[in-house]
């Protein structure tokens, strides 16, 4: 069956006919230089900075780093947080000719000496020494490393003017030849490459797909027509902008709309910073979407019982609502209803967890668990589910505004292309599907068929309407010892959406039955613990108290309740420590890498089918 949406979402802006996002951005610059394009919260300051001020940064930078010798073609990286430079060199490497290499900052250095050797990459921005040591470590084995350019400069004695320079001194060797960059960007081949994203390398090494300045506008125009980001619209920027659709949101659709993209402090405040700014426009991963859910719950269980009764009862009235909006019948009593529930919870819960007034909510990288969904519903907060890889710009499909069907993927952007393939496996095709793998024939030629059609790696069914599920990863599936095909990440995804779970592995390939180890989340447990009075020490501690371990119990049984008997779990173990991604058991992007994890939690797992 293949799928081919058209349509165009009301209210949506994007720049017309402009092939390339540094073309784009100059566009910005021309016709709304003055109006915020990016703010950078420092020491609880935030800073604006306009459309013109990005400009004028970025061609200075590309001009800076022509002058080191960069040409077009060329690779260049960068191992940064999310920051206005991040942007900024991203848009000057673009305009150049050259190709952005996002890296994600919490790789060890091993990694970055993979995507970096495999990059070849001429030049690496980074931010501040701690990056740089990581890099420095591996120096020996990236021969065609040539600059080393450092953002924050403080406490590194290592800047010598020729390996490692600072950004500024770059952009000012950048000043005397700035006005030449509008000209270098309008000479841009739209089909070119423009940028290499690196996969997240769950079963392998990660592979640098290549894609086009076509290929990202393309991406950007096909979700702006769903998601309808404005001009002036608010983003925060805070997942990794190596993530493909992080980079999507807060690159491509943000200059390509003239959306404001804010940067916090960094993980330890993000909480407050989201409070305080409240996007219109807000991406998470599922468990970001979970936690936020867990700490709403544990804040409630701390409260009286009237106060928990009054919440059950908006809840249940917002559930309704939900479910009438849904069906687009949305009547005077429920519009009276919602409008109270508004005044005395929505609107304050909201607040605090930074959702007032968001517009487009998003969640990404995985399908999140339905009752996770039906909460936010509850409280008026539609979480659309984009679907998407680094393989094709990051859009593929998207819930619909209206006609929400819990569980599914929705329907494929306007223009794309999306069918299952005899073994169910989603393809898709489109305009932001990628030229293929750097330096990488073989790899490519296994995921794109002849007529350009891309094999996803993920399967899933699409019903009559033509809306996706996805039901898990080809790579992923597990044949019990009866022979029965089950894809582990239907059970996962139930299990995570615990508040006291961080992460579940179901284990059971050849084996009679299914398993799961549990990675547990020291946050919300240890706050369950303080509030029925037991002592704790530390995350160890914590996974072995036998209330813990009760606890769980009660979770595993009530989502086996709700699943068919071959997918229920017999055993589960608790893992004695948190997943680590510098032991190699999470990729950058924190997802499960399968073998790693079975490997090193061999006799746990061994444990669980002894009689």
């Amino acid at each position: 069956m293949t799928v081919a949406v058209d349509g165009r979402a009301t209210g949506a802006t994007s720049v017309p006919h402009v092939s390339s996002l540094p073309a784009r951005l100059l566009h910005n610059a021309n016709t709304r230089g003055a109006r915020v394009a990016l703010r950078q919260k420092r020491l609880g300051v935030w800073t604006e900075h306009t459309w013109a001020d990005v400009a004028a940064r970025t061609a200075r930078l590309a001009s800076g780093l022509l002058e080191l010798g960069a040409v077009a073609g060329d690779r260049i990286a960068v191992l940064a947080d999310n920051r206005v430079e991040w942007i900024v060199a991203d848009l000057a490497t673009q305009g150049l000719g050259a190709l952005t290499v996002g890296l994600y900052p919490g790789s060890p250095a091993g990694e970055l000496r993979h995507a970096l050797r495999d990059s070849g990459s001429f030049a690496l921005i980074v931010e501040d020494e701690e990056q740089l040591d990581k890099v420095l470590e591996v120096r020996e084995q990236l021969p065609r490393l040539r600059k080393i350019i450092v953002i924050d400069t403080r406490g590194i004695r290592q800047i010598d003017g020729e390996f490692v320079l600072s950004l500024e001194e770059v952009e000012v060797l950048g000043e005397a030849r700035a006005d030449d960059w509008p000209r270098r960007v309008a000479a841009l081949d739209p089909t070119a490459p423009a940028t290499v994203i690196y996969t997240a390398g769950t079963t392998a090494l990660p592979k640098g797909a290549v894609l086009s300045h076509a290929n990202l506008v393309a991406a950007a125009d096909l979700a702006n027509e769903t998601l309808g980001v404005r001009a002036g619209d608010e983003l925060f920027s805070y997942l990794p902008l190596a993530f493909v659709t992080e980079r999507l949101l807060s690159s491509c659709v943000a200059v390509s709309a003239g959306a404001i993209v804010n940067f916090g402090e960094g993980v330890d405040t993000f909480g407050a910073d989201l409070a305080e700014l409240q996007p219109t426009v807000f991406l998470g991963v599922p468990r970001v979407w979970e936690r936020l859910l867990a700490g709403v719950r544990l804040r409630e269980a701390g409260t009286s019982r009237l106060k928990r009764a009054m919440l059950r009862f908006w809840y249940r009235r917002g559930e309704q609502l939900a479910a009438q909006r849904r069906r687009g019948r949305v009547g005077l009593l429920g519009r009276c209803t919602g409008a109270v529930g508004w005044v005395l919870l929505y609107r304050s819960l909201r607040t605090k967890l930074g959702l007032r007034r968001v517009r487009v909510a998003l969640s990404t990288a995985a399908p999140i668990a339905p009752r996770v969904l039906e909460y936010f519903e509850s409280i008026d907060v539609s979480i659309r589910e984009l679907y998407g890889q680094a393989e094709d710009a990051g859009v593929a499909s998207c819930t619909p505004a209206v006609d929400v069907r819990l569980g599914t993927m929705g329907l494929p952007f306007p223009g794309i292309e999306l069918r299952l393939a005899d073994d169910s496996e989603v393809l898709v095709r489109s305009l932001a599907v990628f030229r293929g793998y750097y330096r990488n024939e073989a790899a490519t030629r296994a995921v794109l068929t002849p007529d350009r059609w891309l094999r996803t790696g993920d399967v899933g069914t699409l019903d009559s309407d033509g809306f996706l599920t996805i039901t898990g990863r080809k790579a992923d599936l597990i044949r019990t010892a009866s022979g029965t095909a089950v894809s582990p990440e239907l059970v996962e995804r139930e299990l995570k959406a615990s508040p006291f779970l961080r992460e579940a592995i179901v284990i059971g390939e050849g084996r009679p039955s299914l398993t799961a180890l549990l990675a547990i989340e020291p946050v919300t447990l240890g706050e369950w613990c303080r509030q029925h009075n037991l002592a704790v020490t530390t995350s160890r501690d914590l996974a072995r108290k036998p209330e813990v371990r009760e606890l769980l119990a009660a979770v595993v049984e009530e989502v086996n309740a709700t699943l068919a008997p071959e997918l229920q779990l017999r055993r589960f173990a608790v893992l004695p420590e948190e997943l680590d991604h510098e032991r190699g058991v999470l990729t950058a992007t924190q997802q499960v890498r399968r073998a790693a994890v079975s490997e090193q939690f061999a006799e746990l797992i061994e444990e669980m089918y002894r009689p």
